[in-house]
Protein backbone atom coordinates (compact mmCIF):
# COMPACT_ATOMS: atom_id res chain seq x y z
CA UNK A 1 0.00 0.00 0.00
CA UNK A 2 1.27 3.68 -1.03
CA UNK A 3 2.33 5.36 2.64
CA UNK A 4 2.15 8.82 1.16
CA UNK A 5 -0.25 10.61 3.57
CA UNK A 6 -2.05 7.56 4.61
CA UNK A 7 -3.52 6.25 8.00
CA UNK A 8 -3.43 2.84 8.12
CA UNK A 9 -7.40 1.86 9.63
CA UNK A 10 -7.47 -1.86 12.03
CA UNK A 11 -7.95 -4.37 9.89
CA UNK A 12 -11.93 -5.74 9.67
CA UNK A 13 -12.89 -7.60 12.64
CA UNK A 14 -12.02 -11.21 12.48
CA UNK A 15 -8.48 -10.83 9.95
CA UNK A 16 -5.66 -12.18 11.70
CA UNK A 17 -3.26 -12.59 8.60
CA UNK A 18 -0.28 -12.63 9.40
CA UNK A 19 1.54 -8.96 8.25
CA UNK A 20 2.71 -8.15 4.74
CA UNK A 21 5.18 -5.95 5.60
CA UNK A 22 5.08 -3.33 8.22
CA UNK A 23 1.17 -2.48 7.42
CA UNK A 24 -0.37 -6.32 7.46
CA UNK A 25 -2.90 -7.52 4.52
CA UNK A 26 -4.72 -4.84 2.93
CA UNK A 27 -2.53 -2.39 4.38
CA UNK A 28 -4.45 -2.38 8.01
CA UNK A 29 -2.96 -2.77 10.70
CA UNK A 30 -3.61 -6.24 11.52
CA UNK A 31 -6.55 -6.28 14.93
CA UNK A 32 -4.12 -7.39 18.43
CA UNK A 33 -5.45 -8.02 21.70
CA UNK A 34 -4.96 -4.90 23.04
CA UNK A 35 -6.92 -3.14 20.53
CA UNK A 36 -9.26 -0.86 21.19
CA UNK A 37 -12.40 -2.68 22.15
CA UNK A 38 -14.70 -0.66 19.16
CA UNK A 39 -11.79 -1.93 16.29
CA UNK A 40 -12.01 -5.69 17.80
CA UNK A 41 -16.03 -5.48 17.29
CA UNK A 42 -15.76 -3.86 14.16
CA UNK A 43 -18.34 -6.06 12.13
CA UNK A 44 -16.50 -8.97 10.00
CA UNK A 45 -19.40 -8.95 7.47
CA UNK A 46 -22.06 -6.70 6.23
CA UNK A 47 -24.53 -8.72 8.11
CA UNK A 48 -22.96 -7.93 11.33
CA UNK A 49 -23.36 -4.40 10.17
CA UNK A 50 -26.71 -3.22 12.89
CA UNK A 51 -28.63 -0.32 12.55
CA UNK A 52 -28.90 0.73 8.48
CA UNK A 53 -31.37 -1.79 7.39
CA UNK A 54 -32.31 0.74 5.00
CA UNK A 55 -29.05 0.12 3.06
CA UNK A 56 -28.77 -3.33 3.01
CA UNK A 57 -31.98 -4.76 0.80
CA UNK A 58 -30.41 -7.20 -1.63
CA UNK A 59 -29.21 -5.51 -4.70
CA UNK A 60 -28.78 -1.92 -2.37
CA UNK A 61 -25.80 0.19 -3.65
CA UNK A 62 -24.10 -0.92 -0.24
CA UNK A 63 -24.07 -4.00 -0.90
CA UNK A 64 -23.08 -3.80 -4.30
CA UNK A 65 -20.20 -1.61 -2.86
CA UNK A 66 -18.80 -4.15 -0.38
CA UNK A 67 -19.41 -6.63 -3.04
CA UNK A 68 -17.77 -5.12 -5.60
CA UNK A 69 -20.42 -6.06 -7.90
CA UNK A 70 -20.68 -2.36 -9.41
CA UNK A 71 -17.88 0.28 -9.24
CA UNK A 72 -19.29 3.25 -8.16
CA UNK A 73 -18.50 5.88 -6.39
CA UNK A 74 -20.21 6.46 -3.19
CA UNK A 75 -20.29 9.28 -0.34
CA UNK A 76 -21.10 7.98 3.11
CA UNK A 77 -22.89 10.84 4.91
CA UNK A 78 -23.76 10.16 8.69
CA UNK A 79 -23.19 11.24 12.83
CA UNK A 80 -20.14 9.56 14.27
CA UNK A 81 -20.61 6.04 15.27
CA UNK A 82 -22.83 4.84 12.44
CA UNK A 83 -20.84 2.94 10.81
CA UNK A 84 -18.83 5.03 7.75
CA UNK A 85 -15.56 3.28 8.80
CA UNK A 86 -16.51 0.08 9.28
CA UNK A 87 -18.13 -0.06 5.78
CA UNK A 88 -14.66 1.16 4.52
CA UNK A 89 -13.19 -1.87 6.40
CA UNK A 90 -15.65 -4.22 4.90
CA UNK A 91 -15.69 -2.88 1.23
CA UNK A 92 -11.55 -3.56 1.84
CA UNK A 93 -11.68 -7.20 3.10
CA UNK A 94 -14.24 -8.55 0.74
CA UNK A 95 -13.09 -8.46 -2.79
CA UNK A 96 -9.15 -8.18 -3.98
CA UNK A 97 -9.38 -4.28 -4.90
CA UNK A 98 -6.74 -2.29 -4.02
CA UNK A 99 -7.35 0.20 -1.19
CA UNK A 100 -5.90 3.25 -0.32
CA UNK A 101 -6.71 5.61 2.81
CA UNK A 102 -6.26 8.80 2.93
CA UNK A 103 -7.38 11.68 5.97
CA UNK A 104 -8.64 15.07 4.66
CA UNK A 105 -7.14 16.63 7.99
CA UNK A 106 -3.47 15.56 6.82
CA UNK A 107 -3.58 15.07 2.79
CA UNK A 108 -3.43 17.48 0.28
CA UNK A 109 -3.47 18.15 -3.50
CA UNK A 110 0.23 16.28 -4.39
CA UNK A 111 -1.40 13.30 -2.49
CA UNK A 112 -4.62 12.67 -3.83
CA UNK A 113 -2.65 12.81 -7.57
CA UNK A 114 0.13 10.98 -6.31
CA UNK A 115 -2.73 7.99 -5.54
CA UNK A 116 -4.66 8.60 -8.59
CA UNK A 117 -1.49 8.22 -10.89
CA UNK A 118 -0.28 5.15 -9.32
CA UNK A 119 -4.28 4.08 -9.70
CA UNK A 120 -3.57 5.09 -13.62
CA UNK A 121 -0.65 2.90 -13.82
CA UNK A 122 -1.62 -0.64 -12.37
CA UNK A 123 -5.02 -0.20 -14.10
CA UNK A 124 -3.28 0.14 -17.53
CA UNK A 125 -0.98 -2.52 -16.65
CA UNK A 126 -4.18 -5.15 -15.62
CA UNK A 127 -3.62 -4.65 -11.61
CA UNK A 128 -6.51 -4.69 -9.38
CA UNK A 129 -8.87 -1.70 -9.51
CA UNK A 130 -8.18 0.59 -6.81
CA UNK A 131 -10.62 2.17 -4.23
CA UNK A 132 -10.11 5.30 -2.32
CA UNK A 133 -11.64 5.98 0.79
CA UNK A 134 -11.47 10.10 1.86
CA UNK A 135 -12.41 9.86 5.47
CA UNK A 136 -13.95 13.84 6.25
CA UNK A 137 -14.13 14.35 2.96
CA UNK A 138 -15.59 17.68 3.57
CA UNK A 139 -12.12 19.29 5.17
CA UNK A 140 -11.03 18.95 1.53
CA UNK A 141 -10.75 22.70 0.37
CA UNK A 142 -12.59 23.16 -3.29
CA UNK A 143 -9.35 22.71 -5.00
CA UNK A 144 -8.56 19.57 -3.49
CA UNK A 145 -11.93 18.31 -4.29
CA UNK A 146 -11.61 19.46 -7.88
CA UNK A 147 -8.58 16.93 -8.39
CA UNK A 148 -10.19 14.13 -7.77
CA UNK A 149 -13.35 14.66 -10.43
CA UNK A 150 -11.20 13.54 -13.41
CA UNK A 151 -10.43 10.03 -11.80
CA UNK A 152 -13.98 9.41 -10.90
CA UNK A 153 -15.13 10.34 -13.97
CA UNK A 154 -13.57 7.57 -15.77
CA UNK A 155 -13.49 5.62 -12.91
CA UNK A 156 -9.57 5.28 -12.43
CA UNK A 157 -10.09 5.47 -8.95
CA UNK A 158 -13.67 4.25 -6.85
CA UNK A 159 -14.37 6.80 -4.05
CA UNK A 160 -15.50 6.29 -1.03
CA UNK A 161 -15.79 9.60 1.17
CA UNK A 162 -17.25 9.84 4.37
CA UNK A 163 -18.33 12.70 5.66
CA UNK A 164 -20.40 14.04 9.16
CA UNK A 165 -21.50 16.75 7.35
CA UNK A 166 -24.34 17.68 4.91
CA UNK A 167 -22.81 16.65 1.62
CA UNK A 168 -25.03 19.67 -0.05
CA UNK A 169 -23.10 22.46 1.64
CA UNK A 170 -19.50 20.66 2.07
CA UNK A 171 -18.96 18.58 -0.96
CA UNK A 172 -18.55 20.37 -4.46
CA UNK A 173 -22.14 19.72 -6.68
CA UNK A 174 -20.02 18.38 -9.81
CA UNK A 175 -18.45 15.47 -7.31
CA UNK A 176 -21.77 14.98 -5.92
CA UNK A 177 -23.31 14.27 -9.08
CA UNK A 178 -20.75 11.51 -9.81
CA UNK A 179 -21.23 9.74 -6.73
CA UNK A 180 -24.00 7.99 -5.24
CA UNK A 181 -24.97 9.45 -1.67
CA UNK A 182 -25.91 7.00 1.12
CA UNK A 183 -27.17 8.76 4.18
CA UNK A 184 -26.32 6.46 7.62
CA UNK A 185 -28.59 6.85 10.62
CA UNK A 186 -27.87 7.25 14.08
CA UNK A 187 -28.08 4.25 15.95
CA UNK A 188 -31.50 3.52 18.14
CA UNK A 189 -31.30 2.93 21.38
CA UNK A 190 -31.74 -0.92 20.91
CA UNK A 191 -29.56 -0.97 18.37
CA UNK A 192 -26.55 0.54 20.85
CA UNK A 193 -27.96 -1.81 23.79
CA UNK A 194 -27.54 -5.09 21.13
CA UNK A 195 -24.21 -4.14 20.33
CA UNK A 196 -23.19 -3.38 23.74
CA UNK A 197 -24.79 -7.26 24.72
CA UNK A 198 -22.69 -8.26 21.83
CA UNK A 199 -19.21 -6.58 22.91
CA UNK A 200 -20.13 -8.33 26.75
CA UNK A 201 -20.29 -11.90 25.12
CA UNK A 202 -18.45 -12.15 22.27
CA UNK A 203 -14.73 -13.52 22.14
CA UNK A 204 -13.00 -10.65 20.32
CA UNK A 205 -14.91 -8.60 23.48
CA UNK A 206 -15.13 -9.26 26.89
CA UNK A 207 -16.12 -12.61 26.40
CA UNK A 208 -17.86 -13.14 29.28
CA UNK A 209 -15.75 -12.43 31.71
CA UNK A 210 -17.88 -9.87 33.57
CA UNK A 211 -21.24 -9.20 33.35
CA UNK A 212 -23.02 -5.57 32.94
CA UNK A 213 -26.01 -4.42 34.92
CA UNK A 214 -28.98 -3.61 33.49
CA UNK A 215 -28.97 0.59 35.10
CA UNK A 216 -25.33 0.71 33.86
CA UNK A 217 -26.31 -0.71 30.62
CA UNK A 218 -28.75 2.21 30.09
CA UNK A 219 -26.46 4.18 31.62
CA UNK A 220 -24.35 3.74 28.56
CA UNK A 221 -26.33 3.97 25.95
CA UNK A 222 -28.00 7.12 27.33
CA UNK A 223 -24.30 8.36 27.24
CA UNK A 224 -23.86 6.84 23.50
CA UNK A 225 -26.58 8.81 22.03
CA UNK A 226 -26.49 6.77 19.01
CA UNK A 227 -22.48 6.49 18.78
CA UNK A 228 -21.16 3.13 19.31
CA UNK A 229 -18.08 4.28 19.00
CA UNK A 230 -18.52 5.93 22.15
CA UNK A 231 -20.28 3.37 23.76
CA UNK A 232 -18.18 0.78 23.57
CA UNK A 233 -15.27 3.01 23.97
CA UNK A 234 -17.22 3.22 27.75
CA UNK A 235 -17.86 0.12 28.32
CA UNK A 236 -14.20 -0.68 28.00
CA UNK A 237 -13.18 1.66 30.38
CA UNK A 238 -16.09 0.38 33.01
CA UNK A 239 -14.93 -3.19 32.53
CA UNK A 240 -11.05 -1.98 33.48
CA UNK A 241 -12.41 -0.19 36.45
CA UNK A 242 -14.42 -3.80 37.41
CA UNK A 243 -11.23 -5.37 37.11
CA UNK A 244 -8.91 -3.08 38.92
CA UNK A 245 -11.40 -3.25 42.19
CA UNK A 246 -11.35 -7.31 41.26
CA UNK A 247 -15.51 -7.18 40.87
CA UNK A 248 -17.11 -9.83 38.31
CA UNK A 249 -19.93 -7.36 37.50
CA UNK A 250 -19.61 -3.73 35.77
CA UNK A 251 -22.30 -1.98 38.22
CA UNK A 252 -23.57 1.62 37.85
CA UNK A 253 -21.79 3.04 40.36
CA UNK A 254 -18.25 1.84 38.22
CA UNK A 255 -19.69 2.75 35.40
CA UNK A 256 -20.23 6.33 36.38
CA UNK A 257 -16.57 6.24 37.94
CA UNK A 258 -15.21 5.20 34.82
CA UNK A 259 -16.46 7.78 32.41
CA UNK A 260 -16.62 10.13 34.70
CA UNK A 261 -20.42 11.37 33.79
CA UNK A 262 -23.30 11.12 36.63
CA UNK A 263 -26.05 8.88 35.71
CA UNK A 264 -29.20 10.98 34.74
CA UNK A 265 -32.19 9.73 36.45
CA UNK A 266 -34.61 10.06 33.36
CA UNK A 267 -36.61 7.22 31.56
CA UNK A 268 -37.43 8.65 28.44
CA UNK A 269 -40.91 6.82 28.37
CA UNK A 270 -41.55 6.88 32.61
CA UNK A 271 -42.05 9.56 34.93
CA UNK A 272 -39.24 11.12 34.99
CA UNK A 273 -40.05 12.00 30.92
CA UNK A 274 -42.67 14.19 31.91
CA UNK A 275 -41.57 14.87 35.34
CA UNK A 276 -38.76 16.99 33.94
CA UNK A 277 -40.61 18.48 30.62
CA UNK A 278 -43.37 19.56 33.12
CA UNK A 279 -40.72 21.20 35.40
CA UNK A 280 -39.74 22.83 32.32
CA UNK A 281 -42.77 24.00 31.09
CA UNK A 282 -43.94 25.50 34.68
CA UNK A 283 -40.68 27.10 34.72
CA UNK A 284 -40.78 29.28 31.54
CA UNK A 285 -44.20 29.93 32.31
CA UNK A 286 -43.53 31.20 35.54
CA UNK A 287 -40.22 33.15 34.64
CA UNK A 288 -37.82 31.18 35.90
CA UNK A 289 -34.88 31.18 33.52
CA UNK A 290 -32.36 29.86 35.39
CA UNK A 291 -34.61 26.98 36.85
CA UNK A 292 -35.59 26.31 32.87
CA UNK A 293 -32.12 26.07 31.68
CA UNK A 294 -31.24 23.74 34.55
CA UNK A 295 -34.34 21.35 33.17
CA UNK A 296 -32.66 21.95 29.84
CA UNK A 297 -29.35 20.72 31.03
CA UNK A 298 -30.97 17.93 32.68
CA UNK A 299 -32.68 16.76 29.44
CA UNK A 300 -29.53 17.31 27.07
CA UNK A 301 -27.39 15.44 29.57
CA UNK A 302 -30.24 12.70 29.42
CA UNK A 303 -30.09 12.09 25.80
CA UNK A 304 -33.82 13.53 25.57
CA UNK A 305 -34.41 13.73 21.59
CA UNK A 306 -33.65 17.51 20.72
CA UNK A 307 -36.33 17.52 18.53
CA UNK A 308 -38.85 16.82 21.22
CA UNK A 309 -37.39 19.63 23.39
CA UNK A 310 -38.08 21.83 20.15
CA UNK A 311 -41.64 20.80 19.72
CA UNK A 312 -42.40 22.39 23.20
CA UNK A 313 -40.62 25.13 22.69
CA UNK A 314 -42.68 26.13 19.63
CA UNK A 315 -46.14 25.24 21.01
CA UNK A 316 -44.86 27.12 24.37
CA UNK A 317 -44.13 30.06 22.38
CA UNK A 318 -47.60 30.66 21.19
CA UNK A 319 -49.90 29.07 24.63
CA UNK A 320 -47.70 31.17 27.18
CA UNK A 321 -46.02 34.07 25.27
CA UNK A 322 -48.21 34.72 22.75
CA UNK A 323 -49.05 37.80 21.53
CA UNK A 324 -47.62 39.64 24.96
CA UNK A 325 -43.73 38.62 22.64
CA UNK A 326 -44.87 37.75 18.78
CA UNK A 327 -41.45 37.13 18.05
CA UNK A 328 -41.34 34.40 20.38
CA UNK A 329 -42.69 32.57 17.90
CA UNK A 330 -40.25 32.72 15.23
CA UNK A 331 -37.31 32.43 17.87
CA UNK A 332 -38.75 29.02 18.86
CA UNK A 333 -38.90 28.12 15.07
CA UNK A 334 -36.11 28.82 14.56
CA UNK A 335 -34.31 26.76 17.09
CA UNK A 336 -36.51 23.69 16.23
CA UNK A 337 -34.61 24.64 12.42
CA UNK A 338 -31.52 24.84 14.31
CA UNK A 339 -31.89 21.17 15.54
CA UNK A 340 -33.11 19.87 12.09
CA UNK A 341 -29.96 21.83 10.57
CA UNK A 342 -27.30 22.21 13.28
CA UNK A 343 -27.35 19.09 15.33
CA UNK A 344 -26.46 18.02 18.88
CA UNK A 345 -24.19 19.18 20.35
CA UNK A 346 -23.79 22.36 18.63
CA UNK A 347 -28.24 23.22 18.39
CA UNK A 348 -27.70 22.65 22.56
CA UNK A 349 -27.36 26.53 22.38
CA UNK A 350 -29.81 27.41 19.74
CA UNK A 351 -32.03 25.46 22.72
CA UNK A 352 -30.79 27.48 25.55
CA UNK A 353 -30.95 31.09 23.55
CA UNK A 354 -34.60 29.94 22.65
CA UNK A 355 -35.32 28.94 26.64
CA UNK A 356 -33.73 32.21 27.73
CA UNK A 357 -36.14 34.33 25.32
CA UNK A 358 -39.33 32.61 26.10
CA UNK A 359 -38.49 32.48 30.01
CA UNK A 360 -37.77 36.44 30.41
CA UNK A 361 -40.53 37.24 27.80
CA UNK A 362 -43.93 38.91 28.89
CA UNK A 363 -46.44 36.32 29.41
CA UNK A 364 -50.04 36.06 27.92
CA UNK A 365 -52.21 33.20 27.11
CA UNK A 366 -54.78 34.68 25.18
CA UNK A 367 -54.43 32.73 21.83
CA UNK A 368 -54.97 29.88 24.22
CA UNK A 369 -58.16 30.88 25.70
CA UNK A 370 -58.95 32.50 22.39
CA UNK A 371 -58.78 29.32 20.43
CA UNK A 372 -60.54 27.09 23.32
CA UNK A 373 -63.28 28.72 23.55
CA UNK A 374 -64.39 29.24 19.57
CA UNK A 375 -63.34 25.27 19.70
CA UNK A 376 -65.96 24.81 22.30
CA UNK A 377 -68.73 27.02 20.43
CA UNK A 378 -67.86 24.84 17.97
CA UNK A 379 -68.73 21.86 19.12
CA UNK A 380 -71.46 23.08 21.30
CA UNK A 381 -73.07 23.32 17.86
CA UNK A 382 -72.76 27.20 17.30
CA UNK A 383 -71.96 28.64 14.19
CA UNK A 384 -74.14 28.78 11.32
CA UNK A 385 -74.15 29.41 8.04
CA UNK A 386 -71.13 31.62 6.47
CA UNK A 387 -72.68 35.49 5.69
CA UNK A 388 -74.19 35.73 2.00
CA UNK A 389 -71.67 38.39 1.26
CA UNK A 390 -68.38 36.26 2.29
CA UNK A 391 -68.78 33.38 0.14
CA UNK A 392 -67.04 32.52 -2.83
CA UNK A 393 -67.96 34.82 -5.37
CA UNK A 394 -65.63 33.44 -8.48
CA UNK A 395 -67.34 30.55 -9.84
CA UNK A 396 -70.10 30.47 -12.55
CA UNK A 397 -73.44 31.16 -11.17
CA UNK A 398 -72.24 32.29 -8.04
CA UNK A 399 -73.52 35.81 -8.34
CA UNK A 400 -77.22 34.34 -9.24
CA UNK A 401 -77.12 32.29 -5.60
CA UNK A 402 -75.95 36.18 -4.35
CA UNK A 403 -72.90 35.22 -3.17
CA UNK A 404 -70.55 38.19 -2.33
CA UNK A 405 -74.04 40.53 -2.01
CA UNK A 406 -72.81 43.14 -0.07
CA UNK A 407 -69.40 42.24 0.41
CA UNK A 408 -67.55 45.75 1.59
CA UNK A 409 -63.75 46.01 0.73
CA UNK A 410 -61.83 47.23 3.75
CA UNK A 411 -59.25 48.92 1.24
CA UNK A 412 -62.09 51.20 -0.14
CA UNK A 413 -62.05 52.84 3.54
CA UNK A 414 -59.64 55.22 4.10
CA UNK A 415 -59.11 53.43 7.58
CA UNK A 416 -58.60 49.75 6.07
CA UNK A 417 -61.68 48.72 8.28
CA UNK A 418 -65.86 48.27 7.30
CA UNK A 419 -68.55 47.77 9.30
CA UNK A 420 -69.85 44.18 8.25
CA UNK A 421 -71.05 41.37 9.68
CA UNK A 422 -67.89 38.56 9.74
CA UNK A 423 -69.60 35.79 11.79
CA UNK A 424 -72.45 33.64 11.34
CA UNK A 425 -75.49 35.37 12.95
CA UNK A 426 -75.73 33.23 16.31
CA UNK A 427 -72.23 34.88 17.33
CA UNK A 428 -72.76 38.06 16.65
CA UNK A 429 -71.46 40.09 19.29
CA UNK A 430 -68.83 37.09 20.62
CA UNK A 431 -65.39 37.74 22.27
CA UNK A 432 -63.17 34.84 21.89
CA UNK A 433 -59.79 37.03 22.20
CA UNK A 434 -59.03 39.08 25.24
CA UNK A 435 -55.94 40.80 24.91
CA UNK A 436 -53.70 40.92 28.55
CA UNK A 437 -52.04 44.05 29.37
CA UNK A 438 -48.33 42.70 29.39
CA UNK A 439 -45.97 43.28 26.52
CA UNK A 440 -46.37 44.03 23.16
CA UNK A 441 -50.30 43.06 23.64
CA UNK A 442 -50.84 46.20 25.60
CA UNK A 443 -51.29 48.32 22.39
CA UNK A 444 -53.36 45.48 20.72
CA UNK A 445 -55.50 45.82 24.12
CA UNK A 446 -55.32 49.84 23.50
CA UNK A 447 -56.73 49.58 19.65
CA UNK A 448 -58.61 46.38 19.93
CA UNK A 449 -62.27 48.21 21.05
CA UNK A 450 -62.05 50.45 18.52
CA UNK A 451 -61.65 47.80 15.60
CA UNK A 452 -64.54 45.66 17.53
CA UNK A 453 -67.07 48.95 17.46
CA UNK A 454 -66.30 49.86 13.44
CA UNK A 455 -66.39 46.05 12.45
CA UNK A 456 -69.89 45.67 14.47
CA UNK A 457 -71.42 49.37 13.67
CA UNK A 458 -70.91 50.01 17.48
CA UNK A 459 -71.90 54.11 18.70
CA UNK A 460 -68.85 55.57 19.90
CA UNK A 461 -68.86 55.58 23.90
CA UNK A 462 -69.70 59.12 25.38
CA UNK A 463 -66.77 61.39 25.79
CA UNK A 464 -65.59 61.71 29.17
CA UNK A 465 -65.72 65.55 30.15
CA UNK A 466 -62.45 66.62 31.66
CA UNK A 467 -61.95 67.18 35.19
CA UNK A 468 -62.26 70.62 36.40
CA UNK A 469 -58.88 72.35 36.80
CA UNK A 470 -59.68 75.77 38.45
CA UNK A 471 -61.93 75.52 41.39
CA UNK A 472 -65.59 74.99 40.82
CA UNK A 473 -67.95 76.96 38.44
CA UNK A 474 -68.60 80.12 39.22
CA UNK A 475 -72.32 79.62 40.21
CA UNK A 476 -71.99 76.77 42.23
CA UNK A 477 -71.83 76.30 45.92
CA UNK A 478 -68.95 75.03 47.43
CA UNK A 479 -68.78 72.36 50.11
CA UNK A 480 -66.47 70.45 51.82
CA UNK A 481 -63.26 69.79 50.25
CA UNK A 482 -63.77 72.32 47.12
CA UNK A 483 -66.78 70.00 46.08
CA UNK A 484 -70.22 70.62 44.83
CA UNK A 485 -72.64 71.21 47.73
CA UNK A 486 -75.21 68.77 47.43
CA UNK A 487 -78.20 69.86 44.94
CA UNK A 488 -75.66 71.78 43.18
CA UNK A 489 -77.11 71.82 39.32
CA UNK A 490 -75.43 72.60 36.41
CA UNK A 491 -74.09 70.19 33.19
CA UNK A 492 -71.95 67.66 33.87
CA UNK A 493 -71.96 67.81 37.47
CA UNK A 494 -72.41 64.48 38.05
CA UNK A 495 -69.77 63.20 35.65
CA UNK A 496 -67.44 66.15 37.83
CA UNK A 497 -68.27 64.32 40.93
CA UNK A 498 -67.27 61.17 39.73
CA UNK A 499 -64.16 62.13 37.99
CA UNK A 500 -62.59 64.17 41.07
CA UNK A 501 -63.83 61.13 43.85
CA UNK A 502 -62.05 58.21 41.24
CA UNK A 503 -58.72 61.30 40.93
CA UNK A 504 -58.65 61.09 45.06
CA UNK A 505 -59.05 57.47 44.95
CA UNK A 506 -56.05 57.07 42.92
CA UNK A 507 -53.78 59.33 45.09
Amino acid sequence: MESDALFSLGAPAGTRSAPDGPAGVDGFTPVADDSPLPVRMRPATLDELVGQGHLLAPGAPLRQLVSGGAPMSVILWGPPGSGKTTIAHLVAGATDRRFVAMSALSAGVKDVRAVIETARRQRRSGGPQTVLFIDEVHRFSKTQQDSLLAAVEDRTVTLLAATTENPYFSVISPLLSRCVLLTLQPLDDEAVRGLLRRAVADERGLADALTLATDAEDHLVRLAAGDVRKALTALEAAAASARALGAERIDLATAEQAVDVAAVRYDRDGDAHYDVISAFIKSMRGSDVDAAVHWLARMLVAGEDARFIARRLVIFASEDVGMADPSALSVATAAAHAVEYVGLPEAQLNLAQAVIHLATAPKSNSATTAIGAAIADVRAGRGGAVPRGLRDAHYAGARGLGHGTGYRYPHDDQRGVVTQQYVPDDLVGTDYYRPSPHGAERSVATRLPLLRRIVRGLPAPPARPEAPTAGPPASAEVGENGRPATGTSGPGMAQDSGTNAAGEGQQ
